[in-house]
């Protein structure tokens, strides 16, 4: 099955007037691109009395979980495909403000093997980098996206299918409960069931059993914690509604008898080619059918008779999630604090060594180019560097680590959660020449500085008393010359002992380390 690739000339120029003739400002718009498996969309929206309206969105079949192989290696027509697809998104996000701006990529992304080199050459012209969300993330955006634009007090199901996985959540208000992300979608299932392009009882049969196959996991706990209404979002939802009204089969609302009905009706047209719903854009017609057997199968394994269509989703989601860091309401602050109360750090510690940090790092800022982003990670992983002590005491580090990159943390993309593992990782014992290339392919130079620099935080309160004698940071002319002085307290000569060990580690990673004063 090749990717449909459509002329979206005309509707890239309606979206550049309709951003030109609203006259806002840099600050009033929020820009959103999410990277789906079937689809990019992007989304622009303006700040209402906080809320967010979209003004323009635009979307593209690129099909990136198509260029999958078996080996999940991704394919370099689809990573062109992509490529030339952002390009043309780019005009739009132009008047963007960058730090209004998020790129987020799911699934096939996720599975890529070879996703790095996609991100390496998008990254080269975007204004900012692509955030790989996990599923779990992917879910918590949804609902997000889901909750505001569909106001309730209700207990919630919200069902979210997409090229290659689907998001089931339960929430209330707008707080998630239950979220899961399972491995289906109606790309990886038409590759699968319908790839010859003939829609019969057996294809079906084939989606549906293995639909529920993958609900199995879930579906016990989320009928035992119950909603009161049930949602879906995106794509595949937005074209079964509109189908099931054109063939009256139901009105305003996707039906289990409807979609029962929408199988027989599909079975009986026999082939792909033949779907000619309006309902159903040219570009959506190869993957309709799947999309039909994956949802009619969770509607009748999680006994849903009736499933309501939102149009709020991941997109909007991304927008609230960072209009909520906008506002000093970031929720990965609620996720660090929530690790930390998790695995029993010693706050008082973990603040003395956040403190150090902040203060070397305000040191050499401008030195070492870093920005209000860098400043959040490092805080961050300071709070969470000693959690691996949970685990045990032996090469804590390495526990932490494991802990910070693979753990679910809600409002993290992978990107993120790497980064803080590779700065508690290295932030004792021997550093290690090799692992440089990994920290500075996954963050540049400026996340080694960071790692570094939480180093010396921890060893200058390796004491852990708020007594020991402070450690003052310079650059050199060149960056990668650091000075260390000492001030007033106890423990110098401990630290002193502790900062002249490190020469050796730093000059690993090319870094000369001196400590001024003191032989």
């Amino acid at each position: 099955m090749k990717p449909v690739m459509i002329d979206t000339t005309a509707r890239h120029e309606a979206i550049a007037k309709s951003i030109s003739d609203t006259g806002l400002s840099r600050d009033e718009l929020l820009g959103a691109i999410d990277l789906g498996s079937n689809s990019f969309h992007l989304a622009i929206a303006r700040l209402d009395h906080g809320e967010v309206r979209r003004i323009a969105s635009i979307s593209e079949k690129v099909q990136l979980g198509a260029g999958l192989d078996e080996n999940n290696v991704l394919s370099e027509e689809a990573m062109e495909r992509g490529i030339d697809c952002l390009k043309r998104f780019l005009p739009h996000v132009s008047e963007i403000s960058p730090d209004r701006l998020r790129v987020v990529a799911t699934n096939a992304l996720r599975k890529a093997v070879n996703a790095q080199e996609f991100i390496r050459r998008a990254n080269a012209f975007l204004p900012k980098p692509i955030e790989v969300i996990a599923g779990r993330e992917e879910a918590r955006l949804i609902y997000l996206g889901v909750s505001h634009s569909n106001a309730s007090t209700d207990k919630r199901l919200v069902i979210d299918i997409g090229g290659g996985s689907t998001e089931f959540i339960i929430g209330q208000g707008f707080e998630p409960i239950e979220m899961e992300s399972l491995q289906m979608g109606c790309v990886s299932f038409t590759r699968k069931f319908f790839a010859d392009g003939r829609i019969s009882e057996r294809a079906f049969d084939g989606a549906m059993t293995a639909t529920q196959t993958e609900l199995l996991s879930i579906a016990k706990r989320y009928k035992k914690t119950g909603w009161d209404n049930a949602i879906a979002s995106s794509g595949t939802a937005k074209a079964c509604k509109l189908v099931l009204e054109e063939l009256g089969f139901a009105k305003d609302v996707i039906t289990l008898d409807g979609m029962t009905k929408l199988k027989k009706h599909l079975i009986k047209l026999g082939n792909i080619d033949k779907i000619t719903f309006e309902g159903v854009k040219a570009h959506r017609q190869a993957v309709f059918p799947a999309g039909v057997a994956e949802l009619l199968a969770i509607m009748q394994a999680l006994d849903i008779k009736e499933l309501y269509y939102s149009d709020g989703a991941l997109r909007e989601g991304v927008m609230y999630d960072m209009l909520g860091r906008l506002d000093n309401e970031d929720v990965r602050d609620r996720s660090v604090s929530a690790l930390a109360e998790r695995y029993s750090v010693d706050f008082k510690q973990a603040g003395r060594v956040m403190t150090t940090c902040g203060r070397l790092f305000d040191m050499v800022k401008a030195d070492l180019g870093f920005d209000d982003e860098d400043r959040d990670l490092l805080r961050r992983a300071s709070n969470l560097h000693e959690i691996g002590l949970a685990v045990g005491h032996s090469n804590y580090q390495r526990h932490s680590a494991y802990l910070l990159e693979f753990s679910d943390i809600a409002g993290f993309a992978q990107t993120g959660q790497a980064s803080m593992a590779q700065i508690a990782l290295n932030h004792r014992r021997k550093l290690k020449s090799e692992n440089l290339d990994v920290i500075e392919n996954l963050g540049g130079r400026k996340l080694a500085y960071l790692c570094l620099i939480l180093r010396l935080a921890v060893t200058a309160n390796h004491s852990r008393t708020i007594k020991s004698a402070p450690i003052y940071l310079s650059i050199g002319k060149d960056k990668d010359h650091w000075k260390i002085t000492l001030g007033d307290g106890l423990h110098k000569e401990l630290i002193v002992n502790e900062l002249n060990n490190d020469i050796a580690q730093f000059a690993k990673w090319g870094v000369k380390l001196s400590v001024v004063g003191y032989p």
